[in-house]
């Protein structure tokens, strides 16, 4: 399969996710969101479950590759994780936030979605204690446990995923929450920028 089409399956089968939820997809609703057919979708993947499988890679790389932070400075670093991860959907047809929540609550039934998300959780604290431990090793960041600061950010932006998906609620407020849980942990407050 194509890579043109393989990128049509997959946002064929977000949008039929966050249509019909995790219980009522099926291939035909996805094929019915693209120009491939069934029986084509039924070549690749043998399983609905091997499909989200994949949709689920094709998902966390993106995410990934939005919080991947090049920046040397650790505050820079942080500043442009929380900008990856606070930013606001492209279009009113993103269906990351959504497709990423059905998925997320499959995991406790299917051991390779429960996982993708524990390396996905893993990469988001690497990002913020590698981040951290080079702030404190530099003197920007007060001394404290790079790990604790990553875990409890990580479980910050969980909450705000599910508050943002369930109730409706703008991503702004979480990035605030966060932005004042690093100033009480690290002494550094993101939206202040970074300063030589």
């Amino acid at each position: 399969m194509g890579s043109e089409s393989t990128t049509e399956i997959m946002e064929a089968t977000g949008r039929a996710l966050c249509e019909y939820g995790y219980a009522d997809l099926t291939m035909q609703r996805i094929a019915d969101e693209s120009s491939v057919t069934s029986a084509a979708i039924h070549y690749h993947f043998d399983t609905k479950e091997e499909l989200l499988n994949a949709f689920l890679d094709d998902l966390l790389e993106r995410f990934e590759s939005r919080v991947a932070c090049k920046a040397r400075d650790p505050r820079e670093r942080l500043s442009e994780f929380l900008d990856a991860v606070f930013e606001k959907p492209s279009s009113e047809n993103d269906d990351f936030p959504v497709a990423l929540m059905e998925l997320k609550a499959q995991a406790p039934h299917h051991d390779l979605f429960r996982e993708r998300f524990i390396e996905l959780d893993d990469a988001v604290r690497d990002v913020v204690e590698t981040a951290v431990r080079d702030g404190i090793e530099a003197g920007y960041f007060d001394e404290v446990d790079p790990e604790t600061v990553a875990y409890v950010v990580a479980t910050i932006i969980n909450g705000s995923h599910v508050r943002m998906v369930a109730l409706g609620e703008e991503p702004d407020r979480t990035r605030e929450a966060v932005e004042r849980t690093l100033a009480r942990y690290i002494g550094w407050t993101p939206s202040r920028g970074v300063t030589a």
